[in-house]
């Protein structure tokens, strides 16, 4: 996968504030504050680059407020690092194309993994699957 590089100052041009500070400085949004994703089969795409990070069928209600997946549409896409902010060791997991935040994945999650991804919103933009992409299954 190629990497995508930008100066800070590209990325703040083409995100909004939201955007930037989750996906570029490790912010976070607020629980509950982001939008339902549309229904329908689809991909979650890094809002940043559009590498296709999680599908939709992964998708499910933790409760906690974000969007939660029990595993990434491919290993290669989401890449992890510790966190050690907030007098805490927890396990980020980001963008491996372009180094966007995207949340942390905790060991609470449903099978088939036990995992859950908890991603920010606002660093995904869904794509729904085309009709001809549902013709083919």
């Amino acid at each position: 996968m190629e990497k995508v590089v930008k100066s800070d100052a590209d990325w703040r041009a083409e995100l909004s504030d939201l955007e930037y500070k989750v996906a570029r400085k490790h912010g976070t949004e607020r629980a509950f504050s982001h939008e339902d994703f549309p229904e329908g089969p689809g991909t979650f795409n890094c809002t940043c680059c559009g590498a296709p990070l999680f599908d939709k069928a992964h998708k499910y209600d933790s409760g906690s407020g974000w969007p939660s997946f029990y595993q990434p549409k491919d290993s290669e896409t989401v890449g992890v690092q510790t966190d050690n902010s907030w007098f805490m060791r927890r396990t980020e997991v980001h963008c491996n194309r372009c180094d966007a935040h995207l949340g942390h994945v905790f060991p609470d999650g449903p099978q088939p993994t036990g995992m859950r991804y908890c991603v920010n919103g606002v660093a995904l933009k869904f794509e729904p699957e085309s009709e001809s992409e549902s013709d083919a299954d």
